[in-house]
């Protein structure tokens, strides 16, 4: 089998793995289309690949782990993409896409911890593949995937936190233009609204409907930062350092179920900032 044939026999595995790792299907495509070409790259250069599958899952998790550093970055040594893991079984089966609320509780892992939880709890993988792959030891990893399973076991009585989490990931999601991530956290019948000072703004006046309110924010919100309205978190546009625009969140069970857009120069007094990823106590 030639290598281009070879490949494809593992792309639905590795898109599989991709998508449980990052969270988002269109992310997870261009990842497993990077693997192709580091494939080509390393056989023009002659390398000698002993197992495919073991390689091009290699290759897959660390550019995911590249994505999910650049989606939150976190102090930790750089993995070098190169080389072979330990042949992981190969009759692997995908596992679902994650659900919304896992995917949430996902978002407050170490990228090094969401892809040891990821790869041993959803796919199964042996500690001494995962090591290789996150370049550490089998302790190690093991360490990654039981410290990440205790966060996801926490109670989600917090409803502040999951709040928090859902209007972060929400955001985000919009200004990477990850639409599948962004109907995932969509309630079926959510809805955009805005006060007449934020309509005169420029916001539009009423959006309904998960897939539409996902098309107007997908690829935007870039100047958004996060904040507090108040004690609710949100998001807030802001110019010249003020806030000008409040993204106003309604979130009820892990979804966003309604966004109001608000610019009342009262409501924007209550306006603060917040960082993202932490929780104000």
């Amino acid at each position: 089998m030639d290598s281009t044939a070879a490949f494809e026999a593992e792309r639905p595995r590795l898109t599989g793995i991709a998508t449980k790792v990052l969270g988002d299907a269109a992310g997870a495509e261009d990842v497993v289309q990077q693997a192709w070409l580091r494939l080509e790259r390393a056989e023009r250069g002659g390398a000698e690949i002993d197992s495919l599958p073991a390689w091009l899952t290699t290759v897959t998790t660390r550019l995911c782990l590249d994505r999910l550093r650049a989606r939150t970055p976190v102090p930790e040594e750089d993995v070098d993409p190169s080389g072979t893991a330990p042949d992981p079984a190969e009759e692997v089966e995908l596992a679902d896409t994650v659900g919304v609320a896992l995917q949430v509780v996902l978002e407050r892992l170490s990228p090094k911890e969401r892809v040891a939880f990821v790869l041993h709890d959803s796919f199964g993988f042996e500690f001494t593949t995962i090591s290789s792959v996150l370049d550490t030891t089998p302790a190690a990893a093991r360490k990654l995937a039981s410290r990440a399973r205790s966060k996801v076991a926490q109670p989600a009585a917090e409803d502040d936190l999951a709040d928090w989490e859902v209007v972060d990931a929400f955001m985000a999601a919009a200004r990477e233009g990850e639409f599948a991530r962004l109907l995932a956290l969509l309630a079926p019948d959510a809805t955009v609204g805005a006060d007449e000072a934020a309509i005169l703004s420029g916001t539009p006046e009423r959006i309904e409907g998960r897939e539409a309110i996902a098309e107007f924010f997908n690829g935007s919100a870039h100047a958004a930062l996060p904040v507090y309205a108040g004690t609710r978190p949100g998001s807030a546009w802001f110019h010249r350092g003020e806030a000008k625009v409040l993204f106003d969140f309604t979130v009820a069970d892990g979804l966003v179920r309604a966004i109001t857009f608000r610019a009342e120069p009262d409501v924007l007094a209550s306006v603060t900032r917040r960082g993202g990823g932490e929780r104000r106590e």
